[in-house]
């Protein structure tokens, strides 16, 4: 008998792919972008946003320090009594990295701590329907 063809490992290409679509699939904002998110100027632009069917709840329902959309007002409740929300909030106390802090740990200037920042769950107006 002879030797069976065998075609490369038995580790499929595909398989890699679909590793880093799971990775990613379900990746959210990082704390910069939501600390730019949290500038009054672009806040009030994501907590009154126009109706979109299209996305979650219509784009009415909007957690800003988590970057999430939500069905109803309930559960937008409900979601800032949470452990993922109160740790998101915890995270956004540090001030973001900036470059003068990155030129400074590589010995252009003294260490300056970084500073913290007092950060609140948003205010939810309550639809009086």
């Amino acid at each position: 008998m002879g030797k069976s063809k065998q075609v490369g490992n038995h580790r499929s290409t595909k398989k890699k792919h679909i590793a880093k679509t799971w990775k990613t699939k379900r990746r959210t904002k990082d704390i910069d972008q939501i600390h730019a998110d949290m500038i009054p100027a672009n806040s009030v632009k994501l907590l009154k946003q126009d109706v979109d069917h299209d996305v979650t709840g219509s784009a009415q329902h909007y957690c800003l320090h988590c970057a999430r959309y939500f069905v109803d007002l309930k559960t937008m409740k409900e979601h800032f009594k949470t452990k993922g929300h109160k740790k998101r909030l915890k995270k956004l106390r540090d001030e973001p990295y900036t470059q003068a802090e990155a030129e400074r740990a590589a010995g252009m200037g003294s260490y300056i701590p970084p500073k913290t920042i007092e950060v609140h769950t948003q205010q939810v107006e309550e639809d009086m329907d």
